[in-house]
């Protein structure tokens, strides 16, 4: 999409041209940063004045490098950095206690707003923020919107979360009636800390959840393909009378770096040449998100599996949760065994390193995904036909996975519970390998299931294209932003 979804307006017969300047605040990880970066460089390129605001200092160095590619790509986009308050708490999840960092900043966000020329027309934070931001954004009479990662489910429960939890007063969640879409979701698939409403993430979920009403509206990354009904819910006032209108501006395409791009094609690495090589739609690609790491007794099985099921594959092994923390001297030989490469030969390629995603998705060689179900895998893969496998890891996931297995862009195993330990209270057996093995070939062979992805890729192209849902969605914002300004003659 280009600059002409710059508005035009009247003024005493001069007709000039209205630029909303916007403001963005991401969150902690990549998940939630992804969207922000995204939707920065889309309204940029539609002639918007963007300020990014960056909370500092950042959890990984997945988020240096997306900031660092945003700032280098898009000159026209204003950087400003939220200094964070200082809290401790060590044993709290990384990524969580970021999250609770920025929230307790928000008495830093007023002079940041207010120091910005020209004034701004509106701002768009993270949805784990807002219940913390929103005060702040109102009080200053700004119109705030909100950047939701997941799919158009799991904003439909956290519109209906607040009055679940009052319902089940302390204890665990039963299953939960989305009104308007049909669909039940049983206490299996919600969020492990949602069940324990003194977690600190139920906590920010139940503020956040009651904080919607007070949003302008939700940007999130999602199509008509994938959730049509679920959307349709949601606008409807169906599923919470009030609800701000959710913007669907999914899938969202992946954001051309030029020095990125000019690094990846100088370094070339040898993933990438090693797909290349590899026939249209054959290659397996398994990765499990930059905040997923199996145990190493699944790692193993899920070698073994990878073995086993005669595909090729790209499998980026990762062992830390935080790449920062990732223990270089931990070698793949260590994980997998001495022979393991040697048995594989060239089938298969095993790497421990950062891969770009997108290019691996968008390359013709890759035509299946093991994946954690991210609900930004979902889309990527969505965007390129890819099949999925989905494991969940945690979080959201099993409900993205579900998403994926109603629309018929992915499968996933049930029985096999979470991919990782540590993510809720409940057994996480090992997977063996032979199954892991068996499930991959259904996979790789499943033709009606590589139908029914095509067509939805096909969807997701006209959901971005000229005239598409995307595309209108933020025609429209971008109009309405421009609409709310006094023109100034030149």
């Amino acid at each position: 999409m280009s600059r002409d979804l710059q508005s035009s307006a009247s003024n005493g017969g001069l007709t000039v041209t209205v630029v909303p300047h916007v403001a963005m605040i991401p969150s902690a990880g990549m998940g939630h940063l992804s969207i922000s970066v995204r939707l920065a460089a889309t309204l940029a390129s539609h002639g918007c004045l963007v300020t990014f605001i960056t909370p500092r200092p950042l959890v990984s160095d997945g988020e240096s490098r997306a900031i660092a590619d945003l700032h280098s790509s898009y000159p026209q986009i204003r950087f400003l950095d939220l200094r964070l308050l200082p809290f401790d708490a060590p044993d709290v999840d990384p990524f969580l206690r970021q999250f609770e960092t920025i929230r307790r900043s928000a008495s830093l966000l007023q002079p940041l707003l207010t120091s910005v020329t020209p004034p701004l027309s509106a701002v768009i934070v993270d949805i784990s923020l807002l219940s913390a931001f929103v005060p702040v954004t109102k009080a200053l009479r700004l119109p705030t919107y909100v950047t939701f990662i997941s799919s158009a489910m799991m904003l439909a429960l956290l519109a209906v979360f607040p009055s679940v939890r009052k319902a089940a007063g302390d204890g665990p969640l039963a299953a939960v009636d989305i009104p308007g879409v049909g669909t039940s979701l049983p206490g299996s698939l919600i969020p492990p800390p949602l069940h324990d409403p003194k977690h600190l993430f139920a906590i920010q979920f139940l503020e956040n959840g009651e904080a919607l009403l007070q949003a302008d509206g939700v940007f999130i990354n999602t199509f008509s393909a994938l959730e049509a009904e679920t959307l349709a819910a949601l606008n409807a006032g169906t599923v919470m009378p009030g609800l701000p209108p959710v913007i669907a501006v999914g899938p969202q395409e992946p954001v051309k770096f030029e020095g990125a791009r000019r690094a990846a094609v100088a370094r070339r690495d040898s993933w990438a040449a090693w797909l290349d090589a590899q026939p249209p739609r054959s290659v397996l690609y398994v990765a499990f998100g930059n905040r997923t790491a199996l145990p190493k007794e699944q790692i193993r099985e899920l070698g073994v599996g990878l073995e086993k099921s005669g595909c090729r594959f790209l499998w980026v092994v990762k062992s830390k949760i935080v790449d920062r923390e990732d223990d270089a001297g931990v070698l793949l030989e260590d994980l997998l065994g001495e022979a393991y490469r040697e048995r594989v030969g060239e089938r298969g390629m095993v790497v421990k390193s950062w891969v770009d995603q997108d290019e691996v998705l968008a390359h013709p060689s890759v035509g299946g995904f093991l994946s954690h179900a991210g609900w930004n895998s979902v889309a990527e893969a969505a965007l390129q036909g890819v099949r999925l496998f989905n494991w969940p890891s945690g979080g959201d996931q099993r409900v993205c996975a579900l998403v994926a297995d109603k629309c018929g862009a992915g499968v996933w195993v049930k029985e096999w519970g979470w991919s990782s330990s540590g993510r809720s209270n409940e057994e996480t057996p090992t997977v063996n390998g032979e199954d892991i093995g068996k499930r991959l070939r259904e996979l790789m062979g499943d033709a009606a299931l590589c139908e029914s992805t095509a067509r939805i890729r096909e969807a997701a192209l006209r959901s971005v294209g000229v005239g598409g849902m995307s595309y209108e969605a933020l025609r429209s914002f971008i109009a309405g932003l421009a609409a709310r300004e006094t023109p100034h003659k030149a």
